[in-house]
């Protein structure tokens, strides 16, 4: 995708797996290689975009998003469902990189605006967020979603 001062952001690829891997389970997300390799395929098949920051060796950054279409809008959203950078390669400029290049796939899907979910707890991701020009519009709420007949009430 683009090449800048050797730093190479590009679409992630099955071959990513292993190194996203390690770099997820800095941030205390265990996963797989194999199991990451399959989320990344169907993210990708279902309109996300996956993209990788690589300086050598393994990967430095990560950023995924996904085209979120809702009633309240006529265009859809670009929802941030990872960012990750490692911490050898922080305060380096990588994560406004992989913002930038999330924008830029988010825009190419008809996004009108990027969302990244930060709870109060992430006092250094909401620095970096406002510094890059996100506001602070609240935060998301989860239920988990039961089977059928499991006790849904």
């Amino acid at each position: 995708m683009s090449n800048r001062y050797g730093l190479e952001i590009r679409a992630a690829a099955g071959a990513d797996a292993a190194g996203l891997a390690a770099l997820l389970g800095e941030t205390g997300i265990a996963v797989g290689a194999a199991d990451l390799a399959a989320r990344l395929e169907a993210l990708q098949r279902d309109g996300g975009t996956a993209l990788v920051a690589v300086e050598w060796g393994p990967p430095s950054g990560l950023i995924t998003v996904a085209p979120i279409r809702t009633l309240e809008a006529p265009r859809p959203f670009g929802l941030i469902t990872s960012l990750a950078v490692a911490a050898e390669s922080r305060r380096r400029g990588i994560g406004r990189v992989l913002l930038k290049a999330a924008g830029r796939a988010a825009r190419q899907a008809g996004c009108d605006r990027l969302l990244l979910a930060a709870g109060p707890d992430q006092a250094a991701l909401r620095a970096f967020c406002a510094a890059a020009g996100f506001s602070d519009q609240g935060q998301m709420l989860a239920r988990p979603l039961l089977k059928r007949g499991a006790g849904e009430s």
